[in-house]
């Protein structure tokens, strides 16, 4: 067992408990949930879309429900538009919608497909401009993400985050894998494949690398992982422990946990390698550290209080202040990139639940009804976390707004999925 690991999923795979057979092809997405201030807005199915191998059309729609941000509004009519439509807007005035999107799909004489929309405001009557892109098979989806995330910044001032990516394992079998998906859990690829467990996958800032543990040397071991080239270098290796990575947001440096004299403590180390540098002395378990967006601080787990709560320092070391108050068993930080948010794993009688606290206020509350929560990580505009849990016996990534009222499940056919990360904007 990884003794610095309190996390239930890191200890089974740490012990290398079998599940059952995971599913890495396709996702579904399914919305619950009501917001209070969503924007209704409508989409057309795109034209040629039906030859197309995406219904682009959908998985817009898919991306903005998802948000908590839109509620969408079924056509009144049946009607045949594109972005070079001028809509009559009245009958979407009085179908409730402030919003609507119309486009096409066009494959070229290259194979590549010519993807086009526009956006109009219907309250306004006016055209909000709209994009182009020429794109392959395979990237018809990102396209469509793009779409999104022109939409949610044109009318709500804050960048989508549709386009970005996630990461997490699977467990099937004698097989683990280490995923790399859109933020919606489709079009998965594999970065690793492996018999002994992968834990702790971790993005960097600029999204170009994985750092994330391995046991295949038949210890826990880290790695940093190039995502375009699949090339990767060992990173921290010394006796004992190696686990919990974590990126300075300047991506020069890592947070980890070590055992290498002992105890489980929090060390610092260069990205490129090299002798690590110690943080806490403390008689306790130190772990699973997440640096705040301005980099100056740590947040992370610690039992030296008796049982594991949150606990923030210096990045430079220092005496560490407890961040946690309310329940005995905290665990699983995440900041938001903002710095405004905490999420974090809380057990309350014996169940595992995720919370969101604000930061400035102290205040923290349970936002799912779930029992089996882990993992939470924040999207980079703030505004959604992933996590895993376990809903009706299935394993499951859930994406839910920072006040849990608009949830969306990204389930696949079976199998043991765990440790989301969400990865930082496309630059």
């Amino acid at each position: 067992m990884v003794r610095d690991c309190w996390r239930r999923r890191q200890v089974i795979a740490a012990l290398g408990v079998t599940a059952a057979v995971p599913s890495w092809a396709q996702f579904r997405v399914e919305v619950t949930g009501v917001g209070l201030t969503q924007l209704p807005f409508a989409i057309v199915p795109f034209r040629g879309e039906a030859g197309s191998p995406e219904k682009i059309s959908a998985i817009i729609r898919a991306d903005l429900e998802r948000s908590g941000q839109f509620r969408a509004i079924e056509p009144p009519v049946n009607l045949v538009m594109d972005e070079t439509s001028r809509p009559d807007v009245t009958p979407w005035r009085q179908a409730g919608s402030d919003s609507l999107v119309a486009g096409s799909v066009t494959r070229l004489a290259d194979g590549r497909h010519d993807v086009r929309f526009r956006l109009w405001d219907v309250v306004r009557g006016q055209d909000l401009g709209g994009q182009s892109y020429a794109v392959t098979q395979g990237d018809l989806r990102l396209a469509a993400h793009r779409i999104a995330d022109f939409i949610y910044e044109k009318l709500t001032g804050e960048r989508g985050i549709f386009s970005t990516r996630i990461a997490y394992v699977t467990k099937g079998g004698p097989r683990y894998n280490l995923w790399v998906a859109d933020a919606d859990g489709e079009n998965a690829q594999s970065a690793l494949a492996s018999p002994e467990p992968i834990i702790s996958p971790a993005w960097s800032s600029n999204g170009a690398q994985l750092a994330y543990v391995s046991f295949e040397s038949r210890k826990p071991v880290v790695y940093v992982h190039e995502v375009a080239t699949g090339r990767r270098r060992l990173l921290a290796n010394f006796r004992g422990s190696n686990s919990a990575p974590a990126w300075a947001p300047d991506g020069r440096t890592l947070a980890v946990t070590l055992s290498r004299e002992g105890g489980s403590q929090l060390y610092t180390i260069d990205a490129g390698g090299g002798e690590p540098r110690r943080l806490t002395q403390s008689a306790g378990i130190d772990t699973e550290p997440v640096y705040a967006p301005d980099g100056r601080s740590i947040y992370f787990v610690s039992d030296r209080g008796g049982a594991p709560q949150v606990y923030r320092m210096p990045v430079t070391g220092g005496s560490p202040q407890r961040v946690t108050f309310t329940g005995s068993y905290n665990i699983s930080p995440s900041v938001s990139p903002d710095g405004r948010w905490l999420a974090y794993v809380s057990r309350v009688q014996g169940q595992f639940k995720l919370h969101v606290m604000e930061l400035p206020s102290g205040n923290g509350v349970a936002i799912t009804d779930s029992t089996a929560d882990e993992s939470p990580s924040f999207a980079p505009n703030s505004r959604l976390i992933v996590y895993a849990t376990r809903q009706n016996g299935r394993e499951a990534l859930m994406t839910t707004t920072l006040d849990g009222k608009i949830k969306a499940r990204l389930a696949g056919q079976g199998g043991d999925i765990r440790e989301p990360d969400w990865g930082p904007f496309q630059r």
